[in-house]
């Protein structure tokens, strides 16, 4: 990948970090009948930084990104992104994100040219524009040669996440928010993706991720937020939050899950 097309593809302005915070999540709640999945839930993601949201599952992640995002209604609360409301100006507020839900729904008729050229259209880009970007995406995220005649339902699972986080970054956002982006990607795309965000973070966008993977956030956030039934426990740099232990250890004294991996499952001794 050369240094024009890294530079081009990722690059957001370069940000202040005395603006307001790229995310603001200030108590967001939202039930599901009787069910509460997300409890009034407050998280901040500084201008410039690599953030990770990590929980259980069951603990309210897609739940949270899917309302700070403007793709699900909170009973509660609010979310900003970059001083703009999410619900109340959402166009503005989208403008400003690049998102990769989870369980991304894509026109599946179409190859990912087509794809990404439709949408940069529609995200009012000009011809020449989106076919630069396009051109780009497709060659750094590695879904050209073969795979260019492929259409969208014949992806596999991490072309599909590779050809989402292309239209979450078709745009040229300032903020990206991506669920599970590394899911299904195997270790070469995901050397590729990481390469991709650091370089996006470097330039001065900001990245909010749920993962998992400890070891992954570890290596790739400098922040980190903690959820457990639908709560966010803890919130702070990663080497503060893990307290001189792995984030994983840490993780699993504060979600304090027992498996009792000890106990049962008596037709496995011998």
């Amino acid at each position: 990948m050369t240094a024009r097309s890294e530079s081009m593809v990722v690059t957001p302005p370069f940000v202040d970090k005395n603006q307001p915070a790229a995310l603001e999540l200030a108590g967001l709640h939202k039930e599901f009948g009787t069910y509460t999945a997300v409890e009034s839930a407050h998280l901040s993601v500084a201008p410039g930084s690599f953030y990770g949201l990590v929980g259980p599952n069951g603990a309210g992640k897609t739940t949270t990104l899917s309302m700070a995002v403007g793709l699900l209604r909170p009973d509660g609360g609010r979310a900003r992104v970059f001083g703009v409301d999410v619900w109340e100006e959402p166009e503005r507020a989208k403008a400003l994100m690049g998102v990769l839900p989870d369980g991304l729904a894509l026109p599946e008729q179409l190859t990912g040219r087509e794809l990404l050229t439709y949408l940069g259209r529609l995200r009012g880009l000009d011809r020449a524009t989106v076919a630069a970007r396009v051109e780009e995406l497709l060659t750094v995220l590695e879904l050209t040669g073969d795979v260019e005649r492929t259409l969208v339902i014949d992806y596999s699972t991490g072309m599909r996440k590779k050809i989402g986080l292309a239209t979450a970054l078709l745009h040229g956002p300032r903020l990206l928010v991506l669920d599970e982006p590394f899911e299904a990607v195997d270790p070469v795309s995901a050397a590729t993706i990481k390469r991709i965000l650091r370089r996006f973070v470097a330039s001065g966008g900001s990245v909010l991720l749920s993962s998992h993977v400890m070891a992954l956030v570890e290596q790739l956030c400098d922040t980190v937020a903690v959820m457990a039934k639908g709560r966010v426990v803890v919130e702070g740099p990663v080497d503060r939050v893990r307290g001189g232990k792995t984030l994983e250890e840490t993780f699993v004294e504060l979600v304090g899950h027992d498996a009792g991996g000890g106990e049962g499952l008596s037709w496995l001794s011998h």
